[in-house]
Order: structure tokens, then C-alpha cells, then sequence
């Protein structure tokens, strides 16, 4: 499992599943020619799209960053339709770790689809449970009111058998939540209620632009997916965090980089360093 060190904090990459999604809605409007040189789709024009949740570990707390695909819960029907090639083993991960669900004090969920929530929940004996049962879940209050009530384009992703068991434990915010040395700050696009984190401390600086910056080859902030709900509110996200992050030399961590967990870019635009993935 990779691992990113940020000041007294520590980040590890977990098992949480593998889809493969068309690489056309992926980068909406870019032509394939351009983004197909950045990350290369198969034969059926898809990209491989892990769904990895990360551990952040910080003064004695077990903090999630997403909750991976799930496991079992998907029909054989839906397994196609996304492309699935792995179900999530975020069990198995903290388990080489010394941990277990009980040990998750935070899951931080970026939104609310079903690609980052559907571990938030398991089927057992045709009931579902919470798979954290001891965690306080953060999501944005915009996130939480439309996972329960989606409207005609949202229903497809927000599914109840993902909230209905965890709906206790979720804490939402409005505008920005902190725990330490992590801050979530709403900034809408890619849902209404899409949420980013800042992890930053002893002077270094980590940025999770969640699904505003689903893989590296989507740091060009006009480089949106078809799959946003407001693109443009996106590419102002984009604009914005990365003028805050120009001079800081921040990494840029990811949930669906097939390619890489982390990267760090010059003011050139040019890759500097990197955390690659290993298959």
C-alpha cells in the first residue's frame, strides 16, 4: 500500500474496487485525440478508474477519505455497466494494518455517489448495516438533503440502500468542517454539494480536489467530466483552489488515478514528483 507523509500526518492508499467508465464522459468536451495521449482508454474507449479510499491517520485518529465501490451489493447488470474488474477489499487493507471497521473514528465523503459511498454500507443476511459502525461520517448539508431526495438526474447514483443504515452517524456541514490539521470546504460542481479537503501541517500541504480533479490528466481546469452536474461551478473550483495552491507546492492526491496516488506540478505546469500506483 502507498503511503504520503504530510508533517505529522500520514496517508495510505486502500483496496477499494476498480471500474472502467467511458473515457469520453470522463473528459466531456475534450477532444479524444488530446486526452487519450494523458491516460489511454481500452478498446472499448473506457479507463480504468480505481475507487481507493485513503486511511489518514493523525493524533491517534482513523480517518477515511471516501468509502470505495463496496462489495456484493452491485447487480450482475450494474457490475457490467461500470465496468467493474475488482469489487472493494477495504476489510482486507486495514487488516494488514492492525485495523479493523470498529477502529474508523472519521469517514470524510467528498459526495455522495455511488462509486465513493457504496462501502459506506454492507449486506448481511439481505439487511444492510453500517461497515463503520463506531465512525462519524462528514458530508455537506447540500451532499446529504439530495442523497435523500434526488432529483430526475441524481436518482441514478444516490441509491438508499447507501444511507439508510448510516443515517445516524452522518454529521453535515455547510461551508467547511475541520478536524486538526484536515478542512473540508464545499465548492459544488461535480454535485451540488461536492466538498474538497486540505490536509495541512508542519508546513507541507495536501490538496484532495476529489471528483474536480478525478485523475491527473484533469488538472487543466476547462478538463471537466460529462458527468458534472454544474461544470461550470467545476472550473471555478479548479480556477480557484488552484490559484490558492500556486505557490505552496502542494501534493495533489487522488481516488480514481490509475496512474498515480499523488503528484506535485511546478508553476510550468510540469510533473515535479510523484506517488505512483502499484498494480
Amino acid at each position: 500500500m502507498e503511503t504520503l507523509i504530510i508533517g505529522r500526518v500520514q496517508l495510505t492508499w486502500l483496496s477499494g474496487g476498480v471500474t472502467n467508465l467511458d473515457g469520453g464522459a470522463m473528459f466531456g468536451v475534450v477532444p479524444k485525440p488530446l486526452w487519450a495521449k494523458r491516460y489511454p482508454p481500452n478498446d472499448k474507449n473506457q479507463i480504468e478508474l480505481p475507487t481507493d479510499p485513503i486511511l489518514i491517520q493523525m493524533d491517534g485518529k482513523n480517518i477515511l477519505v471516501e468509502a470505495g465501490l463496496g462489495k456484493g451489493k452491485l447487480s450482475e447488470k450494474q457490475l457490467r455497466n461500470f465496468g467493474v474488474t475488482a469489487e472493494s477489499d477495504v476489510d482486507g487493507s486495514l487488516q494488514k494494518l492492525g485495523l479493523n471497521p470498529e477502529d474508523i473514528d472519521y469517514v470524510l465523503m467528498t459526495h455522495m455517489h455511488n462509486d465513493h459511498v457504496g462501502g459506506l454500507t454492507k449486506l448481511e443476511d439481505g439487511i444492510y448495516k453500517s461497515t463503520f459502525p463506531k465512525a462519524k461520517i462528514i458530508t455537506s448539508t447540500i451532499e446529504w438533503d439530495e442523497m435523500r431526495n434526488p432529483n430526475i438526474r441524481s436518482k441514478s447514483t444516490y441509491w438508499k440502500e447507501n444511507w439508510e443504515a448510516i443515517q445516524s452517524q452522518v454529521i453535515p456541514f455547510d461551508e467547511k468542517w475541520s478536524l486538526g490539521a484536515i478542512s473540508m470546504f464545499h465548492t459544488g460542481g461535480h454535485s451540488n454539494g461536492h466538498s474538497i479537503l486540505i490536509i495541512e501541517d508542519e508546513g507541507e500541504l495536501a490538496i484532495h480536489m476529489a471528483d474536480l480533479m478525478p485523475t491527473h490528466a484533469h488538472r487543466n481546469p476547462l478538463w471537466v467530466m460529462a458527468y458534472d452536474d454544474y461544470p461550470m461551478d467545476s472550473i471555478a473550483a479548479k480556477e480557484k483552489w488552484g490559484a490558492f495552491a500556486l505557490d505552496k507546492n502542494p501534493w495533489f492526491t487522488f481516488y480514481h488515478d490509475a496512474f498515480y496516488r499523488a503528484v506535485k506540478w511546478g508553476i510550468d505546469g510540469q510533473m515535479t514528483d510523484s506517488i505512483k500506483r502499484v498494480k
